[in-house]
């Protein structure tokens, strides 16, 4: 059952208000995904707990100040928005479910993460760098390949698929 909308509405519009699109149905997801082909999107998995709230909306807001910067910026809300987050998950196929958690995708793929475990304990401006390098890493570049192996580094305490890369 979703969070009553009263509850989140302050929370959505943290991310909403700075230009982030919200994605409230897997039709939504689905086209955001397809626009993105080509490009760089940036997708914020929402959530009411105190570190989204403390670290993480806080930290994408900080690094859209950044000089290059994703395409697009897209959010869908855990526990809200239940059928577009289940759609965004199955675009990101192999990775555990996580939220808050942002993925930087290029080409319709996942190409760097930030999970909950690495929000957790953490400043919104340490978040925010991390963004920042990601996008330096990511965007902008016209040739559509993704980052060489070790450009981000592996995330070396859990298994993911071949095509997640972390900076952590």
């Amino acid at each position: 059952m979703p969070y009553p909308e009263p509850l989140v509405a302050p929370m959505r519009a943290e991310l909403t208000a700075v230009g982030v699109h919200e994605l409230k149905t897997a039709e939504e997801v689905d086209r955001a995904f397809e626009t993105a082909s080509g490009k760089t999107m940036l997708l914020i998995v929402n959530s009411v707990c105190g570190c989204a709230a403390a670290m993480a909306r806080p930290a994408v807001r900080m690094s859209m100040q950044a000089e290059q910067l994703p395409d697009m910026f897209t959010t869908v809300f855990a526990g809200q928005d239940l059928e577009a987050t289940a759609r965004a998950r199955q675009h990101l196929a192999g990775l555990p479910p996580s939220s808050p958690s942002m993925f930087l995708i290029k080409d319709g793929e996942p190409v760097f993460a930030l999970e909950r475990r690495h929000i957790e304990g953490r400043s919104a401006s340490a978040i925010a760098t991390d963004l920042v390098t990601a996008y330096q890493q990511v965007c902008g570049s016209n040739d559509g390949v993704s980052p060489a192996a070790g450009e981000v580094a592996q995330d070396d305490q859990a298994p993911t698929s071949s095509t997640f890369r972390s900076i952590l």
